[in-house]
């Protein structure tokens, strides 16, 4: 099979390989709520603070110091030409993370006579070079999360936001049904960050959640931002993690690799960045992963416990075909992303 560049996952006349592989959104922006457009979230500013700069300076010192609004300005323009997708977005941000304000706050300074911050150029050309935001800040922003992420992680995306909802929506149900003193126990499979697992662990009080990480790398970026969750962590491979659990589980969570083998990025960030075993889900349809995943959360649920696991939109009909012909699952059903896209399956254990 010959290989193809990725391209964005629309409806086109491009091949499945190429829909499913830019079903990984390749620069999430600044977050506000808990659900934001997708430019608006993942390049969220980092609360920790970094080298500030004064806000104003004396007018006899600005003459010798580049004025804040005038640097993000230059920025935008370079990062446009590099062809950052959200290029005055991204250049605030980054201005914003060395200065240790919020984006708001920014906006007021620049009306000012503040001065660019130590270390911005540097922030800015690595930016243009097309290295992740979140990877220069070291923080990406996940539901009510804050992550540390880097190299040899994969930056959760906005679209799995939605998909942990529907775990977390079960978990609260069940929870509701059987009191408050009741175990709950969710397990995600391929934690990456810790995204889905610290999520469920911090929002829905009282749950045993379990994750498991087979990547060196990820697993220790997972440690760090599970860390005083409560979440178990284990660093395995989820086809034969957690036996001890086996028919116990409540809820699975699932946001493996999926795409197909012949699939290239498009994206620079994705291509360059993006670990290749958080993407590529083995055999020429991408397919191993998620055919373990459901295996997995077979083996792991009880009777009435609920699987969810994300895939690409063009992968939906071959989800639902997997779900229903395993033989494992009840009302199985296809779930949309908040751009209407189908992002995730779902099924209720037999």
């Amino acid at each position: 099979m010959s290989r193809h560049d990725w391209t964005p996952l629309v409806t086109s006349p491009h091949s499945p390989a190429e829909e499913i592989a830019g079903a990984i959104s390749p620069e999430p922006g600044e977050r506000g709520p808990t659900h934001s457009p997708a430019e608006e979230i993942a390049g969220a500013i980092s609360p920790e603070p970094g080298e500030r700069g004064p806000t104003h300076l004396p007018a006899e010192e600005i003459a010798g110091a580049t004025l804040l609004a005038d640097a993000v300005k230059d920025a935008t323009a370079v990062l446009a030409a590099a062809g950052v997708p959200t290029p005055a977005v991204d250049a605030q941000l980054l201005a914003a993370h060395l200065l240790g304000v919020s984006r708001g706050e920014l906006g007021a300074m620049l009306f000012g006579t503040a001065v660019s911050p130590v270390g911005y150029e540097e922030f800015v050309a690595r930016r243009a070079a097309r290295e992740p935001l979140q990877h220069i800040t070291g923080v990406a922003y996940f539901r009510h999360l804050e992550l540390a992420v880097g190299k040899g992680v994969f930056v959760p995306r906005p679209e799995t936001e939605s998909v942990v909802q529907l775990g977390i929506d079960f978990l609260t149900q069940l929870r509701q049904e059987r009191g408050d003193a009741a175990k709950l126990i969710a397990v995600d499979l391929g934690t990456g960050s810790g995204a889905i697992a610290g999520a469920m662990a911090t929002e829905v009080a009282g749950s045993s959640v379990y994750a498991v990480e087979l990547s060196d790398d990820a697993f220790d970026w997972a440690a760090k931002n599970l860390s005083g969750t409560g979440v178990t962590l284990l660093h395995g491979d989820m086809r034969d993690a957690f036996a001890e659990l086996n028919g116990t589980v409540d809820v699975v969570v699932s946001n493996p690799p999926y795409i197909p083998a012949a699939a290239i990025p498009r994206d620079l960030e994705v291509r360059l960045h993006d670990p290749h075993m958080a993407l590529y889900g083995g055999g020429e349809d991408g397919m191993e992963m998620p055919v373990a995943a459901q295996a997995t959360a077979a083996r792991l649920l009880h009777p009435g416990g609920f699987f969810v696991m994300e895939h690409a939109e063009v992968q939906a009909a071959q989800m639902a075909e997997l779900f229903s012909k395993s033989g494992h699952w009840d009302d199985v059903r296809t779930h949309m992303d908040l751009t209407g896209r189908d992002r995730a399956t779902s099924g209720i254990r037999r």
